[in-house]
């Protein structure tokens, strides 16, 4: 078995939870970097990324461990379980509450056609419990996004595989206005050519079927609404990661975030909105130069 490592990024070959020979794979995360910066004038949460520099604090190493069954199909449900540890193997059993969950996971096949957000259940004593399913064959990148009680926000980059013939390359398109689960939605940017590392604003303007702003949006996580954003890469690592936060008391139908892109690339951005109950998923490309 092969473990690949780099600065605060965790890297997993699979393992095997209901096998005598499961094996499990696992590498210290450093210090993590958070940017949870708030705009007086916007009263917005521009969220976290490993990208900013601000709010750091040298953080004893954390080591997360990833498992799952040594045999993973296209589309069958797949037990994950996510161990959270110190540097000495002693599990980490306290976590704070963030928006709501102790531990939110972003699940993306690497060629990012396939994005979700699950919730992991906490079973004490450092171990976290999830059933998955993975819609295609090929390589998908876990970001494990959690608070040890007293520390910095931490997120935690796990892989794994699923065998058989991956898709060759992404579905790029850049339309800024599609139709998702009954809701139309406009992707708007605050300036017409995104610049790395400049702050920019991107509002999600959503219609129902009568074409007029909806009036159902309800808090999910607390928010009225959250953003991921990954940068596209050979090999996704913590670095590619951003996970905004809406700004307050924008109009109806209009869910804004402030952040920026810290790199030259591809990016690609999944909101997602409550409307009466049920999540809205709403997926864009975005190029910063």
């Amino acid at each position: 078995m092969t473990v690949l490592a780099t600065t605060a990024t965790l890297l997993f070959a699979q393992s095997c939870s209901t096998s005598p020979n499961a094996q499990e794979s696992s590498t210290a995360v450093l210090a993590q970097q958070h940017n949870d910066q708030h705009s007086t004038q916007a009263e917005n949460h521009t969220g976290h990324s490993m990208n900013d520099s601000s709010d750091t604090k040298t953080n004893a190493a954390i080591q997360a461990k990833l498992t799952v069954p040594e045999t993973v199909a296209v589309n069958a449900p797949v037990p994950l379980i996510i161990n959270v540890q110190d540097a000495t193997a002693k599990p980490i059993d306290k976590f704070d509450v963030s928006h709501e969950k102790l531990m939110h996971l972003i699940v993306v096949s690497d060629d990012l056609r396939f994005f979700d957000h699950l919730h992991p259940r906490y079973e004490g004593n450092g171990r976290f419990t999830v059933e998955a399913q993975l819609p295609q064959s090929g390589g998908y990148t876990l970001f494990s996004d959690y608070k040890p009680s007293g520390q910095t926000q931490q997120v935690s980059t796990l892989k794994t595989q699923v065998p058989g013939n991956s898709s060759s390359s992404p579905d790029i398109n850049f339309k800024r206005s599609q139709t998702f689960t009954n809701t139309k939605v406009n992707l708007e940017l605050s300036t017409e050519t995104v610049k790395a590392g400049e702050e920019v604003a991107v509002t999600f303007n959503l219609k129902g079927a009568n074409n007029q702003p909806v009036t159902d949006l309800q808090p999910y996580m607390g928010e009225r609404g959250h953003l991921v954003i990954l940068r596209q890469s050979t090999s996704l690592t913590s670095a590619d990661y951003i996970h905004a936060h809406a700004v307050k008391d924008t109009t109806p139908g209009r869910v804004q975030f402030v952040t920026s892109f810290p790199k030259p690339g591809l990016y690609k951005l999944w909101g997602q909105f409550n409307r009466n109950g049920k999540i809205v998923t709403a997926d864009f490309w975005v190029k910063a130069n």
